[in-house]
C-alpha cells in the first residue's frame, strides 16, 4: 500500500470512528433528554423550537439567561396594565413592597432563607459596596479585607476602593484559576484584624464550589463578617444562608434567573444584623415612613434600611416567573440536571477535545463544581468568535478558557453535544487554516 492510499484509509479510518463516536454521543443525549423530568421547562423559553432564532446551542447561561414567555408576556402585560393603567396608583397598590415580596420568594426557593433577610435592589457592584462597607464599619478597629486574586473584578475594584476610603490593608489569598479558595486557605488567612471576608460561592472562571459553611464558621472564629458572592450559584446552587450562618449576601438576578441584560441584583442581610450594620448610601426608600420626607435619616427597622432609592420595577419582573418554576420544581431537582448536564460535558470534552489539546479547567468533583464548565486551549479566543458566527454561543474569559455554561431549566443534553461539537469543528477549522 503506498503512503498515499495508507494516510488516505487512515484518514477514512479515524472520520468513521468519530462518526461512530458522534452517534453514540448524541444518542446518549437523546437518551438523558427522554428521561429528563425538567424537559418541559425547556418550552417555556422564548427562542427554543418556535421559529424565532438561529442559534443552534446556547452555552452562556451562566452569564445571561434566555428569557422565559411568561416573563415577556409580564413585562407587556405591565406596561399597558400597571404602568399605562394605575399609573402612580401602582405604587401604593404594589410597587413600593415588590423588592421585599420578590425577595421573601427568593429567599424559600433558591436561598434557604427566613422572610424579612432578602431584597432586590441595586446592580451587583452597587449592593457589594453597600453591604461591604457596612460590615467593615461595623468591626471598627479592625484592619484587613480578605479577598482572593481570582475573584471577579467588581469585587476586587469594590473592596480595593473601600480599603482606600477607610485606611484598610487588602488582604490576599493566592487562588488556583482552575480551582478555587479552600478552608485552609481562609484559616492561613484570617485573624485579629480581619473585619472582612469576601469571596464568591462559585468561581466565575472555574466553576469551583466554595464550602461555604465552613468558610462563614472559620471567619466567625476569626470575629470577621463574611459577604458570599451568589452570583454564579443563585438558582443553580442549592443554599442554606440562615442554617450555614451567612451573615451577608449579594447575587445577580440576569444568569440562572433569567431577570434579563441589567436586572437588579439581590441583597441578603442576616436579621439579627440588620440593626447593628449602617448602609453608607442613604436614600429616601430607606426611611422608617417614605413619605414623611423629614429633615433627618431615620432607618427603616429592618431589611428596607439597606435600599437606597427608587427600585427598578421593570427590571425585577421577569425574574419572578424563573423564581416560581424553581419552586415548582425544586431546587435539589435544579442542581440534579445541573450536575448532570455538567457531567456530560466533561465526558463530550474528553472524548471530542481533548485530542485536540482541550483541558478541562474545572473541578472534576461535581460536589465541588458550580453549573458551568471551562476548558482550556491557546486558541478559545478564536475559537469564541469563530462560534459565535456559527450561532453557537459560549463566552471566553481569559487568558485560555471557554466557559461553557448550561442552564438547567433551559439547556437540553442534545444542545450540549451539539455546542461541544461544534468546539470541537472550529479547533479543526482553525489548525487547518
Amino acid at each position: 500500500m503506498t503512503d498515499h492510499h495508507a494516510a488516505a484509509t487512515a484518514d477514512a479510518a479515524a472520520t468513521a470512528a468519530a462518526t461512530a463516536n458522534a452517534a453514540g454521543h448524541l444518542s446518549a443525549a437523546r437518551a438523558a433528554d427522554a428521561a429528563d423530568p425538567l424537559a418541559a421547562f425547556r418550552t417555556r423559553f422564548a427562542g427554543i423550537d418556535d421559529g424565532t432564532s438561529d442559534v443552534v446551542a446556547y452555552l452562556d447561561g451562566n452569564s445571561l439567561g434566555r428569557p422565559t414567555r411568561a416573563g415577556i408576556d409580564r413585562i407587556q402585560r405591565f406596561l399597558v396594565e400597571g404602568w399605562g393603567g394605575r399609573l402612580i396608583r401602582g405604587w401604593d397598590e404594589q410597587w413600593m413592597e415588590l423588592p421585599f415580596t420578590i425577595g421573601d420568594s427568593l429567599a424559600d426557593t433558591v436561598l434557604g432563607a427566613a422572610h424579612g433577610q432578602a431584597f432586590i435592589g441595586d446592580s451587583t457592584t452597587v449592593l457589594l459596596y453597600k453591604l461591604a462597607r457596612a460590615a467593615v464599619d461595623a468591626r471598627p478597629g479592625r484592619s484587613e479585607i480578605v479577598i482572593d486574586t481570582d475573584n471577579f473584578p467588581t469585587d476586587r475594584y469594590v473592596v480595593d476602593g473601600i480599603a482606600r476610603e477607610r485606611g484598610l490593608t487588602l488582604r490576599w489569598i493566592e487562588a488556583d484559576t482552575e480551582a478555587g479558595v479552600t478552608p485552609e486557605q481562609v484559616a492561613e488567612a484570617v485573624g485579629p484584624q480581619t473585619a472582612l471576608v469576601l469571596l464568591s460561592h462559585v468561581s466565575y472562571r472555574s466553576g469551583f464550589l466554595a464550602d461555604v459553611p465552613a468558610i462563614t464558621r472559620i471567619a466567625h472564629d476569626a470575629g470577621a463578617l463574611v459577604l458570599w458572592d451568589l452570583c454564579h450559584s443563585a438558582g443553580s446552587v442549592p443554599m442554606k444562608l440562615d442554617a450555614w450562618g451567612v451573615d451577608l449576601a449579594v447575587g445577580c438576578t440576569y444568569k440562572y434567573l433569567n431577570g434579563g441584560p441589567g436586572s437588579p441584583a439581590f441583597g441578603y442581610v442576616r436579621a439579627d444584623l440588620q440593626q447593628e450594620l449602617t448602609q453608607p448610601i442613604q436614600g429616601w426608600m430607606g426611611v422608617a415612613d417614605v413619605f414623611r420626607m423629614g429633615p433627618e435619616f431615620e432607618p427603616a427597622a429592618g431589611v428596607r434600611r439597606f435600599v437606597s432609592g427608587t427600585p427598578a420595577i421593570v427590571g425585577m419582573l421577569a425574574m419572578q416567573d424563573t423564581i416560581a418554576m424553581i419552586a415548582e420544581c425544586g431546587i435539589e431537582a435544579v442542581r440534579a440536571k445541573s450536575v448532570a448536564l455538567t457531567e456530560f460535558a466533561i465526558s463530550l470534552s474528553d472524548d471530542l477535545l481533548s485530542p485536540l489539546g482541550v483541558t478541562v479547567a474545572s473541578p472534576r468533583d461535581p460536589e465541588r463544581r458550580g453549573g458551568h464548565v471551562t476548558v482550556n486551549h491557546p486558541a478559545m479566543q478564536d475559537v469564541t468568535a469563530l462560534l459565535w458566527e456559527r450561532d453557537v454561543i459560549p463566552d471566553f474569559r481569559d487568558p485560555n478558557g471557554l466557559r461553557i455554561g448550561l442552564s438547567p431549566l433551559s439547556t437540553s443534553f442534545e444542545e450540549t453535544y451539539r455546542g461541544v461539537a461544534a468546539i470541537r469543528d472550529a479547533l479543526r477549522d482553525l489548525a487547518h487554516d
